[in-house]
């Protein structure tokens, strides 16, 4: 059955503008103003993260907004910290909606000794008091099964699809959709399917971690104006080589599209001065200036998305309908109203 409250949404540091963001949507959807629950999430000198919340919460269904993005590891413990002080203040229902899940690339032992941080994160929101997550894009979907609390992993390849279809409108027979390796296929299989576009395949081998000894194309890319979808770019190295052998083989113009735009160290200046014609993230980990000022890369909004997704788990309706383009595209009808 639907609450009988409102939900009401709390953010930590993260990516205040996307929490702003959502709120701002659900205020459009709600018909009445939805603003961010008045609370401080502050550092004592030594660093230690306090939180302290200005509002009741009893009963109320609540939303903490945080991705775990550098500093990953202050942004996780700001959500933990949020997560507690609303359990004992007896909110109702606490869900965790986290655009960018931190450490999820560590989601199984690939080596010996080594951790599986994913299910030790996966640990720690369930302890703390989180009793759903909302995220984005999950590196590995397995994840959800580290969790014993619902889990509701939305997906960027609907709006990337809506995007690709509006900018690239009147040259759709020309595109090819690549994944960066073979672990990716799936995910740009997607994309391929809904705009119904080839599929091609950058295989690389790597000598160690950190450093690729070879890297072929698997399809003909002659010609091709080239898509390189993935969910992270973090250093930019792979994609810049990818687009690069692209380009070698015959790529006319290369795109990609990335979910989790980390663009760490100097992956920044790797775009700009790579044959890229454009580089679109989502908003899931906000962004410096850096990256809102290079020339190639772009910035597509999730708030329109984890808004609806959020009155879906509130009111009991359905969130799976978000990954159909019937249902996304009025949410982003201000941006995509010619598709």
């Amino acid at each position: 059955m639907p609450a009988m409250t409102e939900p009401k949404l709390i953010a930590g540091n993260a990516n205040r503008p996307l929490a702003t963001g959502i709120a701002r949507r659900m205020s459009m959807h709600r018909g009445m103003n939805v603003d961010l629950v008045n609370a401080r999430v502050e550092r004592f000198n030594d660093q230690e993260i306090f939180v302290e919340v200005y509002e009741n919460v009893r009963g109320e269904d609540m939303y903490i907004i945080q991705s775990t993005s550098n500093p990953a590891n202050d942004n996780l413990m700001e959500l933990l910290i949020m997560a507690d002080a609303l359990r004992r203040s007896s909110a109702n229902r606490i869900t965790a909606v986290i655009p960018y899940f931190g450490y999820a690339r560590q989601d199984r032992r690939a080596k010996a000794r080594t951790p599986i941080s994913a299910k030790l994160v996966a640990n720690l929101l369930t302890e703390a008091g989180v009793d759903r997550v909302l995220t984005l894009d999950l590196h590995a979907t397995q994840i959800q099964g580290f969790f014993d609390i619902p889990v509701d992993n939305l997906y960027a390849a609907p709006i990337f699809s809506l995007d690709i279809m509006h900018h690239f409108k009147g040259r759709m027979d020309d595109l090819m959709i690549v994944s960066p390796d073979v672990g990716g296929v799936a995910r740009a299989r997607e994309i391929a399917a809904r705009i119904d576009a080839p599929l091609a395949i950058v295989d690389k081998r790597r000598e160690k971690a950190g450093e690729i000894a070879e890297m072929t194309v698997i399809g003909d890319v002659s010609g091709k104006t080239c898509i390189i979808v993935d969910d992270i770019c973090d250093t930019a190295g792979t994609l810049v080589k990818a687009a690069q052998l692209l380009a070698d083989h015959g790529a006319t113009e290369v795109h990609a599209y990335i979910t989790h735009g980390v663009l760490s160290g100097p992956a920044v200046g790797r775009i700009e001065n790579s044959i890229m014609k454009s580089l679109v993230v989502t908003d899931s980990i906000a962004q410096p200036e850096a990256v809102k000022n290079a020339r190639n890369i772009r910035i597509v909004p999730t708030a329109p998305l984890f808004a609806q997704a959020i009155m879906s788990t509130w009111n009991g309706t359905s969130v799976s309908s978000l990954f159909e383009l019937e249902t996304l595209q009025p949410i982003y009808e201000g941006m995509y109203a010619a598709v």
